[in-house]
């Protein structure tokens, strides 16, 4: 079998293995994959799934998201911008509004700086922030780039 562009992959994957002192079949039963096929990956001969990365991530308690940039699933800035809006969400200290109205935001200053809001950008915390009606920027306060609601139509 030829070697993928997976190998990075796979060495990182040992050495995450090894540091959480597993073996490759402690590895397998822990994630319900098979010990060939993750030697397989760990070699870079196999380029695994989202899914079984996901497995995997969550046996060695490491982040999906490192795992998918290594494999090739994933790019940097997806990676980052995923954790960006995940550690908004996560925050208990603010409510779904300004969870919303932050992400918004983030969105407006990546549009203004060039960079296209990802697949997941209208996700919002609730899932239907692009649905929603209060979704904009509230009092004219300018929260969205594409806010037009502060203009007066009288000038």
């Amino acid at each position: 079998m030829a070697s993928l562009n997976v190998g990075n992959l796979g060495e990182y994957l040992r050495e995450q293995r090894r540091a959480a002192q597993l073996s490759l079949r402690q590895l397998a039963e822990a994630t319900g994959v098979s010990n060939p096929y993750l030697s397989q990956i760990e070699r870079g001969l196999r380029k695994p799934s989202a899914d079984v990365l996901q497995q995997v991530a969550k046996a060695l308690r490491i982040s999906a998201e490192t795992l998918y940039v290594r494999a090739g699933i994933l790019d940097e800035r997806e990676r980052e911008e995923l954790e960006t809006r995940a550690v908004i969400l996560a925050d208990p200290s603010i409510n779904e509004r300004q969870k919303n109205v932050l992400l918004q935001i983030y969105d407006s200053f990546r549009r203004e700086n060039g960079f296209v809001p990802g697949p997941d950008a209208d996700a919002g915390a609730g899932g239907d922030a692009g649905h929603r009606k209060d979704a904009g920027p509230r009092n004219g306060d300018g929260a969205g780039a594409d806010a037009t609601e502060d203009q007066d139509p009288h000038s």
